[in-house]
């Protein structure tokens, strides 16, 4: 029995490290979250799984009380709640297909819980998704190097995993050196702001004014990305005043809005020019809870944002076709992947951090954006709200 309760510990302690480092926000230490389906397979009850998973993905998440605090300027206890309720996904689909048998059945279960993690309804809260190493270890491979992480991932899981862990530390380790970051498409720039909470709520004339003279700041024939909400509430009046203001320039400016009506509201990114403005992407999927809140119809009451789960995964913007990730997206695994199916010329990402002061979550937002981005050899476009 002691044995046991020192083994249960000690890979409980592994886990939690494991989900420590992989999520720190480094961009290179991310393979280390692939040691999880190694300690989960060492598991010997299904009890032992879920504490397993639970380690891992508590501490890979470990930013979100504090976050949760800082969004609604509450104590830390809202946080710790929403902490638990949202490692529930993990854990249960974790520990449900764990099983004591050997042979192909564990990485064929394994598997199954990589994919059931990847996509709705349970990847809505698919964090920490060790596949997203992929784009660290196998650079450039594309979706062969989604199907060779996924391999390694199971191979994990059996009685093989000493020789997928020396083969995936080889890769690691050349990886590493020969490491380069993703290029800029030509003619993009990101904008990184630090104007706090009050982006989005202060949108005013004066900050509309603000941001206008920013991007004018920048060559002709540019196109300027800025963050998640920099623009507040979209109206034709805003759309207009940007347009008059961008008179006679080259300039095209992407930037997030959102737009609101009767029945809540959509998490957008708009394109402007002197010539037209549009609404180029509605948020796939908006952060549960704080964002999106699917069961209000249930109650007969309106309110927050839409998900729109497969919609608008590419969009052209002056000819370039673009693969739009909003904040909370860059957490998840599916809408990636479904734009990268369509064969996007560079990854735009975008988001307002500014309630994540003092976690690493814009970081590991900005480490996944990069792990995507290299695995599918695509140019990145990266702007974010602190």
């Amino acid at each position: 029995m002691r044995r046991e309760l020192i083994r249960m510990g000690t890979l409980v302690g592994l886990s939690t490290i494991t989900g420590g480092i992989g999520w720190s926000g480094h961009v290179l230490l991310l393979p280390v979250a692939a040691a999880f389906p190694l300690l989960w397979s060492l598991a010997r009850t299904r009890w032992q799984a879920a504490a397993v998973s639970a380690a891992y993905f508590l501490a890979a998440s470990r930013g979100l009380p504090h976050g949760v605090a800082n969004f609604y300027a509450s104590d830390i206890w809202p946080g710790l709640l929403l902490w638990l309720i949202a490692s529930a996904a993990f854990v249960i689909v974790h520990s449900a297909l764990w099983t004591r048998s050997i042979g192909w059945r564990r990485p064929v279960r394994y598997l199954v819980a990589c994919v059931a993690m990847a996509i709705p309804p349970f990847g809505i809260m698919g964090w920490a998704h060790p596949i997203t190493a992929a784009g660290v270890l196998f650079p450039g491979w594309g979706w062969w190097g989604l199907a060779a992480m996924a391999a390694g991932l199971a191979v994990g899981t059996t009685h093989h995993r000493p020789a997928a862990a020396i083969a995936m530390t080889g890769l690691w380790l050349w990886s590493a050196a020969e490491w380069t970051a993703p290029i800029l498409p030509a003619s993009w720039i990101g904008v990184d702001l630090e104007m706090g909470a009050s982006l989005g709520r202060e949108a005013g004339l004066k900050r509309q004014q603000a941001l206008i003279d920013m991007t004018r700041g920048y060559p002709q024939g540019t196109t300027i990305v800025l963050p998640e909400s920099a623009l507040g509430f979209w109206t034709p009046t805003v759309g207009r005043h940007w347009q008059s203001r961008l008179a006679e320039s080259d300039i095209t400016v992407v930037a997030g809005a959102a737009i609101i009506d009767d029945r809540g509201y959509d998490n957008v990114l708009v394109k402007i020019s002197a010539e037209d403005s549009e609404i180029l992407y509605r948020e796939r999927m908006p952060v549960p809870g704080s964002m999106w809140q699917p069961w209000r119809p249930w109650l007969g009451v309106n309110g927050g944002a839409r998900a729109h789960f497969f919609a608008n995964p590419v969009v052209d913007v002056s000819g370039t076709k673009v693969a739009p990730v909003i904040c909370y997206e860059l957490l998840l695994v599916w809408p990636v992947l479904q734009s990268a199916l369509y064969r996007p010329d560079a990854i735009v990402a975008v988001g307002n951090g500014w309630w994540t002061a003092e976690t690493s979550i814009v970081q590991v937002q900005r480490a996944s954006s990069v792990a995507w981005a290299r695995l599918f050899d695509l140019p990145l476009v990266v702007s974010f709200n602190t």
